[in-house]
């Protein structure tokens, strides 16, 4: 029997649960702020939060800037120091918690998801919230045309070395 296995899906099961309950506690919120759950939203917002969603999502499982906040559950061990200068190895947690907080900051699908409760409650819980959710929305579209420019520039350069014979 595999205990690491067994240890990680009572892992991923807590925070399952802490997930529900976090979102108990946001709907419990918004009714106490606004008298009543929220029935629609227009479309133009419904856009900006995938928008924001998306960019949120990219910012914390991909770019170097959130990196930091990844590494915290990486786990280091030191190497050697050479010359003053200490080298560590990082690897990926094997089990427990700190595992399953990895595998949420550095799975886009499972990020996504907490980021866009985070983000559909400030939406409606305070008219604050629109601004950072506009410029994580432009961010977001500004991401996607690097995006789709790299896909060209990949394609522009196999199309050269496959002419070329190389």
């Amino acid at each position: 029997m595999n205990t690491h296995k067994d240890d990680q899906d009572f892992w991923n099961i807590v925070y399952s649960i802490l997930f529900i309950v976090f979102c108990f506690i946001l709907v419990k919120i918004l009714i106490i702020v606004r008298g009543s759950l929220p029935t629609s939203i227009p479309f133009f917002d419904l856009v900006l939060i995938i928008l924001a969603t998306f960019r949120l999502t990219r910012l914390f499982v991909y770019d170097k800037i959130t990196r930091f906040v990844r590494d915290l559950f990486f786990q280091s061990n030191e190497i050697y120091t050479e010359e003053g200068v200490t080298y560590f190895a990082k690897k990926e947690r094997m089990h427990g918690p700190l595992r399953t907080v990895y595998e949420l900051l550095t799975c886009p699908w499972c990020f996504s998801v907490w980021a866009s409760t985070v983000v559909v409650f400030f939406y409606f819980v305070t008219p604050y919230a629109w601004l950072p959710i506009l410029v994580l929305a432009i961010s977001g579209i500004a991401s996607l045309f690097q995006i789709f420019a790299n896909m060209l520039g990949w394609a522009a350069e196999n199309g050269k070395i496959k002419a070329s014979g190389k």
